[in-house]
């Protein structure tokens, strides 16, 4: 049997198959499992029942149902920004300083595609040959981007956006020098005076509240460039 998911630590965790026949076991509970059912479901398919094969099986089924799946590890650790998947056997983070290949990898193509469907349904949007590719915005503020693999090589391709943390304030942003403080000083008075204007930057750079005071909101327009 081959092992659905590689850990960070290139560990293989608790194999696919073996998972598949207890996640149908705990699903005839009927209720909420817990680590005694999934103990008792082990032993009842002939697995090793152990402390850390009980946890590390109870880990498996968590994300592989919930959230961003195995990739939720990665969207916690601090810094990242974006986590990609290119297909089964490449997964990126990046912490702001460009891409970085992962040791995660997926068993197959099914695997990404699934997820993919999933963190697209669990949105409300439909994701399958008839419309291969989505953009929506997640509960928790991530922006999802998917492709399926019958348009995108080497498979399915998953991008996922981290919610910024924090805002940054036109004083932040004369400090940081990104912006001088006339060019500060004239934003304000533009905001003051509810003049429209045009902010341009990239994804999750913070423009529709950009200067703005925390009981003020904009009235924004997005442009998509493919219509999404």
């Amino acid at each position: 049997m081959s092992a659905a998911i590689q850990s960070l630590t290139g560990k293989p965790d608790v194999d696919e198959a073996a998972l598949d026949l207890v996640r149908d076991r705990l699903a005839g509970l009927g209720r909420q499992y817990t680590p005694v059912d999934v103990a008792s479901a082990m032993r009842a398919e002939g697995l090793i029942v152990s402390d850390s094969a009980v946890l590390d099986t109870v880990e498996s089924l968590r994300r592989n149902s919930v959230g961003a799946g195995p990739l939720e590890s990665l969207l916690h650790e601090p810094g990242v920004t974006d986590v990609l998947v290119n297909g089964p056997e490449q997964v990126f983070v990046d912490r702001g300083s460009g891409l970085e290949l992962t040791d995660l990898r997926f068993s197959c193509e099914g695997d990404v595609r699934r997820l993919a469907q999933r963190l697209a349904a669990s949105v409300g949007r439909r994701l399958d040959d008839a419309v291969p590719f989505v953009d929506a915005r997640l509960a928790d503020g991530s922006r999802v981007h998917a492709v399926l693999g019958t348009l995108a090589s080497p498979g399915t391709c998953i991008s996922l956006r981290v919610p910024a943390q924090r805002s940054f304030s036109l004083d932040d942003c004369v400090a940081s020098g990104s912006l001088t403080l006339g060019a500060a000083q004239l934003l304000s008075r533009m905001i003051q005076a509810k003049l429209a204007f045009l902010i341009s930057g990239g994804t999750g750079s913070g423009k529709p509240t950009s200067g703005l005071p925390h009981t003020k909101r904009p009235r924004t327009v997005f442009v998509a460039p493919y219509g999404g």
